[in-house]
Formats: structure tokens, sequence, C-alpha cells
């Protein structure tokens, strides 16, 4: 269980988050919100690469800055195209984030190939990720994200430059992992989420404003018979296409 307190932060006089309290079950979560709504400093905070001003974020009732390694461990992250190394093959990649979560090299070459299999990419892995296409490079951040079986996920666009047949892969594959997990997976493209979500979480101007199932949400603003339609009903205003998550 992934419980936030109060969750605040502020960068000098901007507030970027304010009071947002969550409880998280496993499960697959749809953080949903336009540009500057708090989405990325919420997911920093939980993956612990941030502090919140305020609050506390706990992991089964503990605080996860004292659990500190063990929680790391427990923890994949999938940030949007970031902290790649180009000149590294898809596979040394791998083998070194596995080497960060301390999985041990006799582990690793089974749990890479079981991850490079799971993301489509087992062709791709002996090339350099500076060859890749965009949607390459996601699915290779897709992977390290799950080496070691993570307990919780925390996947940030993680269709981003996929083609549709791609999209509809990692949708499918995300939904396969969650049984015993909880992940968050924030996006813009929102017909990727709306067939898997538990729950949708709405979050704006630091403020979390809703969350429910996809059903009950439809239902409370305004009877919209989809979630796309709710996404534009609350934030008509953001300059993303809530569809296709072009700008």
């Amino acid at each position: 269980m992934l419980e936030l307190y109060q969750i605040t932060k502020k960068y000098k006089d901007k507030l970027a988050l304010d009071k947002v309290s969550l409880t998280l079950d496993n499960g697959i979560y749809g953080l949903l919100g336009p540009n500057g709504a708090g989405k990325s400093t919420l997911m920093n905070i939980i993956t612990g690469n941030i502090k919140p001003s305020n609050g506390q974020v706990k992991w089964n009732k503990q605080d996860i800055e004292a659990l500190g390694a063990e929680y790391r461990s427990l923890l994949g992250y999938a940030p949007q195209q970031q902290g790649l190394y180009n000149t590294f093959t898809g596979r040394r990649f791998l083998s070194y984030m596995a080497t960060l979560k301390g999985i041990s090299k006799k582990e690793q070459p089974s749990e890479i190939e079981r991850v490079l299999s799971y993301v489509n990419m087992t062709e791709a892995a002996n090339r350099k990720i500076g060859t890749y296409s965009g949607g390459m490079k996601q699915r290779i951040l897709i992977a390290q994200a799950i080496l070691g079986d993570p307990k919780l996920i925390v996947l940030d666009e993680p269709t981003a430059g996929l083609d549709p047949k791609e999209r509809v892969r990692v949708r499918e594959r995300i939904q396969a992992l969650s049984g015993d997990k909880i992940i968050l997976v924030s996006t813009h493209v929102v017909s990727d989420i709306e067939p898997i979500a538990k729950e949708i979480i709405l979050i704006k101007s630091g403020d979390l404003i809703d969350r429910d199932t996809v059903p009950r949400l439809c239902e409370k603003y305004g009877n919209v018979n989809d979630l796309e339609k709710l996404y534009m009903e609350i934030f008509g205003g953001d300059e993303h296409n809530a569809s296709t998550g072009t700008l």
C-alpha cells in the first residue's frame, strides 16, 4: 500500500502541490491533468527524487525515507526519455540499471531477456541507444522500470512516441503486470489508460480534484460517455489533444 499524507511542494513562490492525500493499493491508476498541474512533481516525490515541502509518503505504513534502499528496490520508474546513454547498447543499459537495482550478475541475463521480450526489444538489444527511434527509447525505459519485478511502478507518458500497434501492446503489457502491483501512469493519451485503469486521479493546479472509476467519473461530470470527453470537459483549456497527446 502506498499512502500520501498532505503532500505539499513549493518552489520559491509557486505552489506545485497543495496538501495532496492519496491511498493506493494494487491496480492501475491513471494520473490525468494539464501541463503544470503537478503530475511530474507528484511522481518525483513518490519515487523519492525530490522531497515534499510538507507531508509524508509511506509504503506499507513505513516512511519511504526511513526505508531508503529497501523502498528503492521495490520501485520501478520510467521517466519520459530521460536518463538514457546513447553510446550504450540497450542490453548494456539494462545491465547497468539491473546492477543499480541490486540484481546479481547471475540473475541478470535471464532477467534482461525477460524484460526485453516483454517490450518487444530483443532484436534491437545489441544496437546503440543513440540509433533508436523515440518509441524504442520509450520501450527500453519501460523495460528498465520492470527489472527485478518491482511492486510499485511509476510510468510517465509510457506510450509517447509509439505507433498505434505498439501503444496497444504496451497497454496490454501494463495491464498484465498489474495483479500484485501498484502502477501509476501519467498520460495525455486518454484512450490508452481508459480501458485498463482501476481508478483515474484528476489533478489541476496542484490540487487533487477527484479520483474514481471511469464510469463514476463520467456520471459525475455531466454524464459524459467516455473519459476523453470528461478530460476535455474538465481540462478543456489544456494545450494537448486528449486523444493523441499531440501539441
